[in-house]
């Protein structure tokens, strides 16, 4: 009885998501917290940029240590610190509480224009990305099943970024800190959880009755 359930419930049988090939999910929510933290030390030291930015990198240490000791990339952990030195720096030098986000603005606008040029010269980024996980490097292109999978996953991927950006100028526009920060939050996790669920759902309904799978590109006799 214990080896027939083993057998009839192996691990390959277990749908795979893109939440479990990328991750994203603790270092989207990791990345609201420094603007979440400059935004309470503004507010609590009567609307002050210094206090803001120094809550901000306090906490942006802190993430960064973590997220090391926890064994994350080390790449990926300076790369987010980065940004928020960054944002640090602009906000220090304008003077302005909004200044803050700019730079996220910016980088949400420039990968939506990134997403879009990968999709048009055919090298979607989510096969890009899912292809790296895998170790594929580009055999995954030599499938036109999955390039286009791919192609029709990375829209809704543009999508996100294209949200942000409609979301984030009109409140950067308006000096809306309060309100940035919430977009932040609302669109970091949630937004990622819900383009993996629909890139997800839309690379697996794209892909051809009795298609291998993600897994193992069908690159046809040659391969």
């Amino acid at each position: 009885m214990t080896g027939t359930s083993e057998r009839d419930t192996p691990s390959v049988q277990r749908p795979e998501s893109l939440a479990d090939l990328l991750g994203g999910r603790r270092g989207a929510v990791d990345a609201t917290l420094p603007p979440v933290a400059f935004t309470a030390g503004w507010l609590l030291a009567d609307r002050s940029i210094t206090a803001g930015v120094l809550a901000a990198l306090a906490v942006g240490a802190a993430v960064a240590g973590w997220r090391l000791r926890r064994g994350d990339r080390p790449r990926s952990v300076l790369l987010g610190l980065l940004a928020v030195c960054v944002a640090a720096i602009v906000v220090a030098r304008t003077g302005r509480a909004e200044d803050f986000f700019l730079v996220q603005l910016l980088a949400n606008a420039a990968s939506a224009l990134v997403w879009v040029v990968s999709i048009v010269v055919r090298w979607p980024l989510l096969g890009v990305v899912v292809g790296a996980a895998l170790g594929q490097r580009s055999r995954w292109r030599r499938d036109p099943a999955l390039l286009r999978a791919y192609a029709r996953g990375s829209w809704v991927w543009t999508a996100t970024y294209a949200v942000r950006v409609a979301v984030f100028v009109p409140l950067y526009l308006g000096g809306q800190v309060l309100a940035l920060t919430a977009a932040r939050v609302g669109l970091t996790w949630p937004l990622v959880a819900t383009a993996l669920a629909v890139s997800w759902a839309v690379v697996r309904r794209s892909l051809p009755a009795g298609h291998p799978g993600l897994r193992h590109p069908d690159t046809g006799p040659q391969a």
